[in-house]
């Protein structure tokens, strides 16, 4: 079962996954970095650009789930270095800090609340994220042309894109395209018609809304939310 709450830090999520029984796990792309503890280790999960299919045995994992553009900073990593992978914790941090915090979630009452607390710490030696960051997000969920917003922001259509990359992973259009997935998705999931979720998320058409999803997600979107259209 798959639970999460509002962590403490300003816009990041803690949750947990226990699955239920057998079968491959699907994560969607995003636009996200997560912090994840499984079996005692901690890891790294970087911004997807497809969906990330988990496979083994059923076991727990607990995480720290970042908002776009705010997890490099706080990781000390930048966010294209990490696209579509999962690494240790090990691989990027100095071994000493990773055993002293390692120890400190699993000595935790659950793993979710010492990773927040992991964060937690970390985002109070750090600084905080570039405001232009957020800007960027909000600007492009709201459907709007990377020319434009480039502008608005004082940047070249260049310098959006390599500020996108360290940040997000992907440079503008990738994040918007992400963006518009996870809008298109909260309203199909509500109940909305395929036709009016695809006019009120942006694309262009039913069948710009279906090959999106299926480039992304992997699947149909009648099989990925499991009703027909």
């Amino acid at each position: 079962m798959y639970v999460e709450r509002p962590s403490r830090m300003a816009g990041a999520v803690v949750w947990t996954n226990t699955p239920s029984g057998p079968g491959a796990g699907r994560i969607l792309p995003d636009g996200c970095m997560d912090l994840l503890w499984h079996e005692g280790r901690l890891m790294v999960a970087g911004p997807d650009t497809r969906a990330y299919v988990t496979e083994g045995e059923p076991s727990a994992w607990a995480g720290v789930r970042f908002c776009p553009g705010t997890a490099p900073a706080l990781l000390g990593v930048p966010a294209h270095e990490m696209r579509d992978r999962r690494v240790e914790l090990a691989d990027l941090w100095l071994a000493a800090e990773v055993r002293r915090v390692t120890a400190q979630v699993n000595a935790a009452d659950d793993p979710a609340s010492g990773l927040e607390r992991v964060a937690l710490e970390r985002a109070a030696g750090t600084h905080p994220p570039d405001p232009l960051l957020r800007q960027v997000v909000t600007a492009l969920d709201s459907g709007r042309p990377v020319a434009t917003i480039a502008d608005e922001l004082g940047l070249s259509a260049r310098q959006l894109h390599r500020r996108c990359l360290t940040a997000f992973g992907y440079g503008p259009k990738t994040l918007a395209r992400v963006l518009r997935l996870q809008r298109a998705l909260v309203l199909a999931r509500s109940g909305a018609p395929f036709a009016e979720t695809a006019a009120r998320s942006g694309f262009a058409d039913q069948a710009h809304l279906a090959r999106d999803v299926r480039e992304l997600a992997g699947l149909p979107l009648t099989e990925l939310l499991g009703r027909s259209g």
